[in-house]
């Protein structure tokens, strides 16, 4: 993992491999100018004061996520100076957006895979800033290399298979105070905010013939071990003791059976509870109802709602927040076998509802099902649930944005501005409730298919029903972001990305703090 440090070193005096400024478009009467960030000082002293004519000859806009390097001139202690845009200066306070200072150490890190050391000199005018520079440093320094790590018998001794570089070693943040109190706090924030979404992105990222319920279950059960969380695991016998007829019905056409994973983390002095549920088909090749050619080699990654729930409930334990959070993980292989559901079966879920199965493919709602009936039954405060719910939802929004749905208007609105905060996008979405007739069925009591048109809402609908009478409720449907298939960008790698760890990591610290009322 790269290390985080809060440097007392000036940009002047630091020896690392390279150092890090910021550059922006100016603003004003400056329009189109190149100007240099705060932070910049020492070096463009360095540089004769013509640091940003140099950048602007290369080239440099100041355009956010834009990269510049230049060899470092006599007076500094690092061989190169990377520049990076931060997009429009600001006009009024002086002072960049926490969401595009995060970006802008993100892809200054990934550009530095394979170095030892960087110094991130970047305009810091809060604890805040502080904080989202090296959130989105060690975000951005992210690689999964954990298969391109063996040894090559044709290559030299000690070097890795493919050449594969190991993400950036060490971050140090400049212009911070390290011996504050609040710095302090907010780079222990970083860190393990930081850590815990990269091990969601592990997960994520790992193949599913090593990534399936059982190997999941035993990932969770040692993080608990370490991080002082209680973790029960139910396996088929439990399950089929239980009655978890949603779950047991998903993976009962695979070898590997299902399992539903508690994580609870308390603290003493809690006053609120949230519950959190992730889908976690760990392989989805949508059982009889089969995915189409081209649809099935991703989808490994339909486990990203667990491993968020997960992430979350790992990093309220090490930030030791005043709230006690549990986790739920619905994890199954959506496989087709002689022994797999089919379409048309009716499955008697753990609510006791039935279900009439019109398409194996809609799974994850039924795994979620009996999860938040289950997560119900210990009465919390609020539940929220995490998934990489529908295609309907990413033809509605989008790769980068996840929706919001709540049976609770206000809660909706709190969850959606808490993500837009901490730099995920998101967007609410209404559950119409003229939708929900598309899903009687003639033989159970609900099926798990309606109206094609508004599916993502249809889906959001049939979880609402197994939800606990007068409990806050929201599912994000973080099919589009949760899995990054394009060429990386800010501190967004390819591949697993973490989506909605840091807005239930953010919703967590609001809950208590006694914010959602």
């Amino acid at each position: 993992m790269t290390a985080l440090t809060l440097s007392t070193a000036g940009a002047a005096t630091l020896r690392a491999d390279a150092l890090v400024v910021g550059v922006a478009k100016g603003a004003g009467s400056k329009s189109g100018d190149l100007v240099l960030a705060p932070g910049a000082e020492a070096v463009d002293k360095a540089f004769g004061g013509k640091l940003a004519a140099v950048l602007a000859t290369l080239g440099a806009s100041g355009a956010e996520g834009e990269l510049t390097k230049v060899p470092a001139p006599e007076g500094l202690k690092t061989p190169v100076v990377i520049a990076v845009g931060l997009g429009a200066a600001p006009e009024k306070d002086g002072s960049y957006d926490a969401e595009a200072l995060r970006r802008a150490a993100g892809a200054a890190a990934r550009s530095l895979t394979g170095s030892k050391k960087a110094g991130f000199a970047l305009p810091i005018a809060s604890v805040e800033d502080a904080e989202a520079i090296a959130e989105g440093a060690l975000l951005g320094a992210y690689a999964f290399t954990a298969y391109q790590a063996g040894e090559n018998k044709l290559a030299p001794k000690g070097a890795k298979a493919g050449g594969a570089k190991q993400a950036l070693a060490e971050v140090a943040v400049l212009g911070a105070k390290p011996r504050d109190k609040a710095f302090k706090a907010a780079a222990e924030r970083a860190i393990a905010l930081a850590e815990e979404i990269n091990r969601a992105r592990d997960l994520v990222n790992t193949p599913p013939n090593d990534l399936y319920p059982e190997s999941f279950a035993a990932v969770a059960t040692a993080a608990g071990k370490e991080h002082g969380i209680k973790v029960q695991v139910l396996d088929e016998k439990a399950l089929v003791k239980g009655g978890f007829g949603g779950i047991l019905g998903v993976g009962q056409g695979a070898a590997r059976g299902p399992r539903l994973v508690k994580l609870a983390y308390t603290h003493p002095k809690a006053e609120k509870t949230l519950a959190l549920v992730g889908k976690g088909i760990t392989y989805d090749s949508g059982g009889i109802s089969l995915k189409p050619a081209g649809h099935n080699e991703t989808m490994k990654c339909d486990m990203a709602g667990a491993a968020a729930v997960f992430a979350t409930v790992v990093a309220a334990a090490r930030i030791g927040l005043r709230v006690n959070v549990t986790g739920w993980l619905a994890l199954a292989e959506n496989m087709p076998s002689g022994t797999a559901t089919r379409p048309g079966d009716v499955l008697r879920m753990y609510s006791g509802k039935t279900v009439e199965v019109l398409n194996t493919d809609a799974e994850g709602r039924l795994v979620l099902a009996d999860a938040l009936t289950r997560a119900s039954e210990e009465n919390p405060d609020a539940i929220v649930d995490v998934a990489t719910l529908t295609g309907a939802m990413v033809l509605a929004l989008g790769n980068r944005t996840f929706g919001i749905m709540s049976n609770d208007d206000a809660f909706r609105t709190s969850i959606h501005e808490i993500a837009e905060e901490v730099g995920e996008a998101s967007w609410p979405m209404p559950l119409p409730a003229d939708l929900r007739k598309g899903m009687d069925s003639p033989t159970a009591d609900i099926a798990n298919m309606g109206e094609r048109m508004g599916g993502g809402l249809v889906a959001g609908l049939f979880l609402k029903e197994f939800v606990g009478e007068g409990i806050a409720w929201a599912h994000l449907d973080i099919a589009g972001p949760a899995f990054h298939e394009g060429a990386p960008y800010g501190y967004t790698p390819k591949g697993g990305t973490g989506s909605a760890v840091r807005t239930l990591v953010k919703l967590a610290e609001r809950t208590a703090a006694g914010d959602l009322g």
